[in-house]
């Protein structure tokens, strides 16, 4: 399926209305940036072409007509599509004289929006935009191997936001690449010269992520000897790449969010802020809507975070793309192993396009790599891991060996926790390292 060329800015500060404006224009293939506030509105068109202004009239702080007023002035060729809840007459002709395309009141239907959508873009006389196939057959692009239908909706995604800061949300189950399509967004545009700086905060105990972050002054805790320069200092004019954002703190959070919408940060136990100039990736494979519910993350949060979403499909759902994968990683620990390029018989590459691969590319990648290590020119079947190989049900009354049914029973709490392995470990009450090891053995 192909995106539509158009991208489209949708302005609301009721969030239902974003969520429900931006699952019609998802469902027709546009490309969607969202905004809460005419002041997001603005950063995302100074850094992003657009298409189409929809826009709320009746908003805090700087109304909707403001906006249009400024998008009138600074993007005249720009189409504007309003809709609000709150119609009035004058309303109308202010909208009109300030070059409003349409008009459409809450509630609407699908089937209006659509219309007065495509008026709205009929009525520019310029919305050709370049609409660039990539051709990624047996090619990479940046760290990204694939030529599956959903990989190239991703790498479409990465060419549209690459060469602006607009803030960038990946979500996906572990293992299915999303710091590399962090990275390709990066590497990819005008910015990879910048810092990229990756933090997993997962990995960093939640008492020093704030520390970590956002650096601290001499004296601000115990242990705080000198001045220190966070994570957000160290990437200031490039991208930061927060993996696992879920494990942030409330307090953590708050702070993040002082970034998004000042674009400032305050070291821990300083009182002055600093300007801070960076693009934010953020990513997870933890339910974020479901952390809403139990007040574990904050929803201002995560509509800041989410202008633009990418969604990582696993490896099962895109199996065509095994095959590209498995010569990347036979080349790699080929080289790095044997000094040569090593082979896999077609029995073989079989097996692996038949597993579904809860781990998804981490785990394919481990099993070439110990192939690889267990074979000499050629991986064949008897180099695979038993539990790849065709299973026989026999009856119960057959004793499996105690590996076996450990590995199935954590096969099974991967399934049911969509392969969360943080919150799988906490059920099998043992840690994420000792799952990955029982996988693969």
């Amino acid at each position: 399926m192909q995106l539509q060329k158009e991208n489209i800015l949708i302005v609301d500060d009721d969030v239902n209305i974003l969520e429900l404006l931006q699952r019609h224009l998802q469902s027709w293939n546009y490309h969607v940036f969202k905004a809460i506030s005419v002041k997001e509105a603005v950063v995302i068109l100074r850094d992003t072409k657009i298409d189409l202004l929809i826009t709320d009239l009746k908003m805090p702080e700087l109304d909707g007509s403001e906006l249009i007023k400024f998008v009138s002035e600074h993007y005249p060729k720009l189409p504007k599509l309003v809709v609000t809840g709150y119609p009035s007459v004058q309303d109308s002709l202010s909208a009109i004289k300030s070059g409003v395309v349409d008009y459409l009141t809450k509630p609407f239907t699908k089937n209006e929006l659509k219309l007065a959508l495509n008026r709205s873009l009929k009525a520019t006389e310029d919305k050709q935009l370049e609409n660039k196939k990539l051709d990624v057959n047996n090619k990479a692009y940046g760290e990204i191997i694939g030529n599956s239908e959903k990989i190239n909706n991703v790498i479409q995604v990465i060419e549209r936001v690459k060469n602006n800061k607009a803030t960038v949300f990946i979500k996906g189950e572990s293992g299915t690449g999303k710091e590399l399509v962090a990275r390709a967004i990066h590497y990819q545009g005008k910015f990879s010269r910048a810092p990229f700086v990756a933090v997993n905060c997962g990995a960093i105990p939640e008492n020093l992520l704030e520390a970590e972050l956002f650096g601290y002054i001499k004296g601000a805790f115990t242990g705080a000897e000198t001045n220190r320069e966070g994570f957000f200092q160290a990437a200031n004019g490039g991208t930061i790449f927060l993996d696992e954002i879920g494990n942030a703190s409330l307090t953590v959070q708050s702070r993040l969010l002082r970034v998004l919408q000042e674009k400032e940060i305050v070291k821990v136990g300083a009182t002055k802020a600093e300007k801070i100039d960076v693009r934010i990736i953020a990513a997870t494979n933890s339910n974020l809507r479901a952390m809403i519910v139990k007040e574990t993350f904050r929803e201002d949060l995560f509509y800041r975070l989410t202008v633009v979403e990418i969604e990582i499909a696993p490896l099962r759902e895109r199996k065509e793309d095994i095959t590209l994968l498995v010569d990347k990683f036979l080349f790699k620990y080929g080289i790095e192993y044997k000094d040569r390029f090593i082979k896999i018989t077609p029995e073989a590459l079989s097996v692996l396009e038949r597993y579904n691969w809860p781990g998804n590319i981490r785990e394919l990648e481990n099993v070439i790599q110990r192939a690889v290590i267990m074979c000499d020119k050629h991986i064949d079947i008897t180099h695979l891991p038993e539990h790849l190989k065709y299973v026989l049900n026999f009856d119960e009354s057959e004793l499996p060996a105690l590996k076996v049914i450990e590995k199935q029973y954590i096969e099974k709490v991967l399934r049911l926790t969509e392969n969360n392995k943080t919150k799988a470990a906490q059920i099998l009450g043992i840690d994420r390292k000792t799952i990955r090891k029982k996988l693969e053995e």
